[in-house]
């Protein structure tokens, strides 16, 4: 068994620190919400992102960042994309060298337009190089907590700290497949929720099944465009944190970028739909730096350019789809 830290303890980096607890290993999990920390330490309820789940004894909540790395074989960090950079700052001084540090957040930085591994490693290569891994897949929170059978991919470039995580994570509900391609599994496990607005926006519209699947189709031709420019290998794009991933998002009730796009889709503002959410839908500020990495990269997205059109108000979500279906006709 080993000692594991949880940065974040929003749905997911909630449900994972419990699954791991149920398996055996000492978890700390960090919370930047006080809140959060005396609830779980009073009632074993994360009372904010997964009220009247109980979560087991093994979970040491804190609300300090040394308190939660002290020890830590293993750091797995599931924060917002855009405060990666910060808190990784933060936590600097703390990290070692033979840390193997997981980063299971589903985002691109807005800023640098950069995977959060690249960011992680542009943080910590300061001190020393990182042993990194990134961990993705169909995934939603409740049902892991919950003990639904589970299957997500970890990958790194580092063969031995991708076994073990794999080791030390796999459980009867939940079973990883390893990877070495880090490029592949964080572009799929981010831009997959770009479409997941789109899917979100056909059904807002009440719109049925054929364009969706459309979408889920052709969404994945844009992401392995993308994935394939900045160096992902072909095969892990109809993967578990390709393909999978993307099915997930575009049609589960569960996911919150669907959730978006369903209700711009039914005419509210992106600011309302926002500022309504205690949870962050990763899919708003991925497709701002999505639409960065593919000019970078030379690689046309018109999926993505909708739906960051649609975001920015230049265009209504009927407008955008009619836009789509009107472009110059072509092979498949």
């Amino acid at each position: 068994m080993k000692r594991i830290a949880v940065i974040g303890a929003g749905n997911w980096g909630t449900a994972l620190a419990a699954t791991l607890a149920k398996s055996g290993h000492a978890v700390s999990l960090w919370a930047y919400e006080a809140e959060i920390v005396e609830s779980i330490r009073q009632r074993r309820e994360n009372s904010i992102f997964m009220p009247r789940v109980s979560l087991p004894a093994g979970i040491a909540a804190t609300n300090d960042l040394g308190e939660a790395l002290d020890g830590a074989e293993i750091v797995l960090t599931a924060m917002p994309s855009h405060v990666c950079r910060s808190l990784y700052e933060r936590m600097l001084t703390h990290l070692r060298p033979e840390m193997i540090l997981v980063s299971a957040t589903k985002g691109i930085d807005t800023d640098r337009a950069m995977r959060m591994t690249e960011v992680i490693a542009a943080m910590v290569g300061i001190r020393f190089v990182p042993r990194l891994c990134a961990l993705s897949g169909p995934s939603f929170a409740r049902e892991v907590v919950r003990g639904d059978p589970t299957a997500l991919v970890v990958a790194s470039r580092d063969r031995a700290a991708a076994q073990l995580v794999q080791r030390e994570f796999s459980s009867r509900t939940l079973r990883l497949y390893t990877s070495t391609d880090m490029v592949g599994v964080e572009i799929g496990g981010a831009v997959k929720n770009i479409i997941a607005i789109a899917a979100g926006v056909i059904a807002g519209l009440g719109l049925g099944h054929n364009p969706t699947a459309a979408l889920i189709t052709r969404g994945l031709a844009e992401i392995s465009r993308l994935a394939y420019a900045c160096g992902a290998k072909r095969e892990t794009l109809g993967g578990l944190a390709g393909l999978g991933d993307l099915v997930l998002t575009c049609t589960g009730d569960l996911s919150r970028n669907r959730t978006v796009g369903a209700e711009l889709g039914r005419g509210r503002k992106l600011a309302e739909i926002i500022g309504s959410m205690r949870m962050v839908a990763e899919g708003v500020k991925t497709t701002y730096a999505t639409v960065t990495l593919a000019e970078r990269n030379q690689v046309e997205m018109p999926i993505t350019s909708q739906v960051h059109r649609i975001l920015e108000g230049q265009v209504s979500p009927r407008e955008a789809i009619r836009e789509l279906m009107e472009r110059k006709l072509k092979d498949e």
